[in-house]
């Protein structure tokens, strides 16, 4: 919130200091600006561990902080003892499913003999519907089994889905950086209980910088996207060079906080222009001087 607050006063600055001292018509005052990433804790818990303070750099793929992960393991070991249970059960269901298949062929083989006797009129009907209700039954029993080894199936990948989510929580308690930057902000420190998906850390990429210059209609002629532009830095000998990345595809009025009372009711583009920044040269905040080039 300070470093807002801070860019904000820094716009104001800049622009009365521009306004006085340059004139040229094609010459725009910024704030430089790196990207910020607010960095969630996806599990909940105690921090264990936080691995860095403000100001540090940061690499992609770098720990940052450790969550408490012992409940998770916990439960992992409670779901690992269901899967040696559920293999138990398995191998009883297809003993099961193997009797009643084998008994359930044996009385199809009957029930054929039986009703080729009836046919020939060897054996009474009531053998026929005897074995016909055996065969029935010896139907329902292999459907029986067979729905109960699917049923463990079922439950098996319901609980494979369920330790592949524990699993997850238990590597998101390690918080791991998603790219370069440089930590601005810690929101909680080590041994405060963070609740899930809640920022922990904020950091700010510098490695490509961002400003915004307000243009009017008339000068939007001057401006394409793609466009290069030179900024200037005072200290900084060399001049810099970014580019139009952005034009805005409406006017609006222009922004109350950089410019006086008499000016806010002019109609803007809002343009933003894009500087590499890999040498780490230019910081997050640092006021520049665009100019177009023609």
């Amino acid at each position: 919130m300070q470093l807002k607050k801070y860019s904000v006063l820094l716009i104001i600055f800049v622009f009365i200091a521009g306004c006085g001292k340059n004139n040229h018509k094609n010459s725009y005052t910024g704030v430089l600006e790196g990207t910020s990433i607010n960095i969630p804790a996806l599990t909940g818990g105690v921090i264990i561990e936080l691995m860095v303070n403000t100001g540090d750099e940061v690499k992609k793929g770098q720990p940052l902080a450790v969550i408490d992960s012992t409940e998770l393991i916990l439960q992992k070991e409670q779901l690992l003892a269901t899967f040696a249970e559920l293999d138990v059960q398995t191998k009883i269901a297809n003993t099961g499913l193997a009797n009643v298949e084998k008994n359930l062929s044996y009385i199809e083989e009957r029930q054929k003999r039986v009703e080729q006797l009836y046919n020939n009129k060897s054996v009474p009907k009531q053998n026929l519907d005897d074995i016909n209700n055996q065969l029935q039954n010896a139907r329902s029993a292999f459907e029986t089994a067979l729905g109960k080894l699917q049923g463990i199936a079922a439950h098996r990948e319901q609980l494979s889905v369920q330790l592949k989510i524990i699993n997850k929580k238990i590597n998101d308690a390690v918080v791991i950086a998603p790219r370069d930057g440089i930590v601005v902000t810690k929101y909680f420190e080590a041994g405060e209980a963070v609740p899930p998906y809640t920022p922990l850390i904020e950091i700010i990429d510098i490695s490509k910088m961002t400003t915004k210059i307000y243009i009017s209609e008339k000068q939007l002629a001057l401006v394409k996207h793609g466009q290069k532009v030179s900024v200037n830095i005072d200290g900084l000998d060399k001049q810099l060079t970014g580019k139009v990345s952005w034009i805005s595809p409406k006017a609006e009025f222009t922004p109350k906080n950089i410019l006086t009372p008499e000016t806010r009711t002019s109609l803007v583009y809002a343009v933003k222009i894009s500087v590499n920044n890999k040498d780490g040269v230019l910081k997050h905040g640092m006021p520049v001087v665009i100019e177009l080039q023609d």
